[in-house]
């Protein structure tokens, strides 16, 4: 079965892009066309993914770009391991 696409944000970020515009969770919800819950959500990290319609009218509603409202691909934290021969 087909997964939609969806995007990964960061909800701190979200948090203060969301601030330095001075506006609520409510305020900033009617702009974008989504519930304050879910705004409350995606800022505390209980929900990361987004449907890219919907994260395209949130990040309409901050100004902001998606390098500060996507999170990135995690970094390696090892090497490798070795290879078998």
């Amino acid at each position: 079965m087909h997964q939609p696409t969806t995007y990964e944000v960061d909800g701190d970020a979200i948090r203060e892009e969301r601030m330095q515009a001075g506006l609520t969770q409510a305020e900033l919800a009617r702009q974008a066309g989504i519930s304050p819950r879910y705004v409350s959500h995606l800022e505390r990290g209980s929900r990361k993914d987004m449907r890219p319609k919907t994260y395209k009218r949130l990040r309409e509603a901050l100004n902001a770009t998606d390098e500060r409202l996507r999170r990135k691909a995690p970094r390696p934290t090892e090497d490798p391991p070795p290879e078998r021969t």
